[in-house]
């Protein structure tokens, strides 16, 4: 049975291409009317994974629900439900911006104002042009009002603030956490952990098509703090090596301890393992009075953790090669969906002639008197060459 306050649930999800398989048994859950963020490494299974989701890719084996729905059953009835940002294509090149979004607009009932988001989004910059013809940024600037111009209940996001300049990609969170306050539930994919630890209520962290962590962003910290050694709670900071440190137990309270890890960098703890602002005023004061500077000072197991960044690749460590597919070196996997194809140097593989060994026959410019040319067209009276 699906859960009530769940936007998607997947369960032992299986995709695969052939033989290889790309997604193997991941189980995840995106809460409703928050941001999840699937995160890992290429080749992990993240596209694949949304691309099922949204309808675009049949599953091998497992179940897929989507606002309660499965989407390879009941497409339709999502499509006015959920908004998708593709990775690459789904927008016809020759059309401008501006034509683009009124023209889907126009396919939901109550569709958000386009001149308004266009100039949240600063679309209205380069509205009249042609979408084949924007840079990198301004493409995906669309494709993100394509998603969200229809009032979706669920957006999917692949990548949004990829190619954008860093004040687009500030706007474009804002806007991201406006459309979170209204209630939608939004999935987006990133490699920008920075942005993701900022934005998303959730992490889903992937590698090799599975599932290894998911939580919000500060236990997922947490729990890579707790679990490394030496990294739970406590005050730290970097100071001359070779301080007194018996001096300095003396000034904290009693059961308090203190130890210098690498030359120069400190590690302090109250009272039966714990922290708390007596216990930094305590320290500080007493770095005072000895001249000391205390550098670097950090609290919290996040200290040792170094944040969602020294999570996901603890977690990833190592993943690469698994998510190619199953151990196999990456040109084997190619080969393998090429389906054999030969290469030179191969065995059986048939050499073409190179275009320098080819036989060369005398040129002959077209529109001269005696010379062959291609198929020429008459325009007043006149002839020309054929250009393509």
């Amino acid at each position: 049975m699906p859960t009530v306050n769940a936007a998607v649930e997947i369960a032992d999800l299986v995709v695969s291409y052939g033989s290889v398989q790309a997604v193997r048994g991941l189980s995840l859950t995106a809460p409703a009317g928050a941001v999840t963020a699937l995160l890992g490494p290429n080749g992990a299974g993240k596209t694949s994974t949304v691309e099922t989701c949204e309808g675009f890719r049949r599953r091998s084996a497992g179940t897929v629900r989507v606002l309660g729905l499965d989407p390879s059953q009941s497409p339709a009835a999502l499509h006015q439900r959920v908004g998708v940002m593709l990775q690459s294509g789904g927008v016809p090149g020759a059309a401008s911006a501006a034509q683009i979004l009124a023209y889907t607009a126009g396919l939901y009932a109550h569709p958000l104002p386009v001149d308004a988001l266009s100039a949240q989004l600063g679309i209205d910059a380069f509205a009249r042009t042609a979408f084949r013809r924007l840079s990198g940024g301004e493409q995906q600037k669309v494709k993100l009002a394509l998603a969200l111009v229809g009032r979706p209940e669920l957006v999917f996001l692949d990548e949004p603030t990829a190619g954008l300049d860093p004040q687009s990609r500030h706007d474009t969170l804002d806007l991201l956490r406006s459309v979170r306050a209204d209630g939608v539930s939004i999935v987006v994919t990133s490699h920008l952990l920075h942005e993701a630890e900022q934005l998303a209520d959730h992490v889903v962290i992937v590698a090799a098509g599975r599932a290894v962590a998911a939580g919000s962003p500060a236990e997922l910290v947490a729990a890579h703090a707790s679990s490394a050694d030496g990294a739970g709670p406590a005050l730290r900071f970097t100071a001359p090596p070779g301080l007194d440190l018996d001096d300095l137990l003396a000034a904290l309270p009693a059961g308090a301890s203190a130890d210098e890890g690498d030359a120069g960098a400190y590690r302090v703890l109250g009272p039966g393992g714990t922290v708390g602002p007596d216990l930094l005023a305590q320290l500080t004061a007493w770095c005072a009075s000895q001249g000391v500077m205390a550098t670097d000072l950090t609290t919290g197991s996040a200290a040792a953790g170094g944040g969602l960044e020294a999570a996901y690749l603890a977690l990833t460590s190592g993943q690469g090669a698994a998510a190619r597919g199953a151990g196999e070196p990456g040109g084997a996997v190619l080969r393998r969906l090429l389906g054999g194809v030969r290469h030179a140097g191969q065995p059986g593989h048939r050499r073409g002639r190179s275009p320098a060994r080819r036989r060369r026959r005398p040129g002959r410019l077209a529109g001269r008197p005696g010379v062959r040319g291609g198929r020429r067209r008459r325009r007043h009276g006149r002839r020309y060459p054929r250009l393509i």
